[in-house]
């Protein structure tokens, strides 16, 4: 199968650069909005514009959504002359938005119905990421279908993974987002105590990013912390979207995760004050950084 010709709907702020990306490795990549000019920059770059879904799908052998909530994805599937109505017979559906692991499975299971090769592949790497094709793609479905689908995965991504059955993409990243929020927590606390201490903030960073406590959020948050430079590489109504998602997760599965419950509830505070477009990064204001 000629799996050349993509169906993109998603084109937002991590879509657009994935979709370059595609565009570079000579993917010919058609690409779903409700207005033009809100994607004429990925068109310059030569991608295909349909103001339907129906016309995006119709000639693709690959549809892929990156959207933003786990409704958002369910009403593009399931409603009239959507994904579903509309994808070819036998073609690969790669739905890469973070969204709830029984979404997956259902996806699969009315995708199996129709005869279709349904993925989940949520990424991690944030904007930064998507933009240099380093994404990590944590993939849930049939292993044959993964494998098939690597030379797209790889035009985007250079940690591409199988996680198993269909919705352990999700669940896989959920557990990912479980280890960012203590992981950021943890580096927004030892800032806020060493700058108490009056260290000298350069040199604990330093110190500290070789050692035990080094990690990609101490690498990535601590000197856009440092800089006050709060913009969203990754924003925090998202992050908030995942961790909710984590919660109920593991709350189905009688688990009790303190730290998960207790970051999430300061992100919250952060968003109810009006922070949701700011990035993860603006957890040290919860301390007062």
């Amino acid at each position: 199968m000629n799996m050349k010709k993509i169906a993109f709907i998603g084109a937002g702020r991590m879509g657009k650069p994935m979709i370059k990306n595609l565009l570079k490795l000579g993917f010919e990549v058609h690409v779903y909005a409700r207005q033009i000019l809100k994607v004429y920059d990925i068109i310059s770059n030569g991608a295909r514009f349909h103001s339907t879904i129906s016309d995006c799908l119709k000639n693709c052998n690959v549809t892929i959504t990156m959207l933003g909530i786990p409704k958002d994805v369910e009403e593009v599937y399931f409603m009239k002359d959507g994904v579903f109505d509309s994808a070819l017979k036998d073609s690969y559906i790669i739905d890469m938005t973070t969204t709830s692991p029984s979404l997956s499975e259902l996806l699969y299971k009315e995708g199996l119905k129709r005869g279709l090769h349904v993925l989940d592949a949520p990424v991690s790497g944030g904007v930064a990421a998507a933009k240099n094709a380093t994404l990590s793609i944590m993939a849930g479905g049939r292993e044959n279908d993964f494998r098939d689908c690597l030379p797209l995965f790889r035009a985007m991504g250079t940690n591409v993974t199988y996680m198993g059955k269909p919705g352990n993409g999700q669940h896989a990243k959920l557990a990912n987002q479980i280890m960012m929020a203590g992981a950021l927590a943890g580096v927004c606390e030892a800032m806020v105590y060493a700058r108490k201490q009056n260290l000298n903030m350069m040199n604990f960073l330093r110190a500290a990013s070789t050692g035990g406590a080094g990690s990609k959020q101490l690498d990535i948050n601590a000197p856009k912390i440092l800089d006050r430079d709060f913009t969203a590489g990754f924003a925090i109504k998202h992050f908030v979207k995942d961790l909710l998602l984590a919660i109920d997760e593991a709350n189905q599965e009688g688990l009790n995760l303190d730290v998960l419950v207790t970051v999430m509830s300061h992100f919250k505070k952060l968003e109810s004050d009006g922070m949701g477009d700011k990035g993860t990064q603006s957890l040290i204001k919860y301390y007062g950084g």
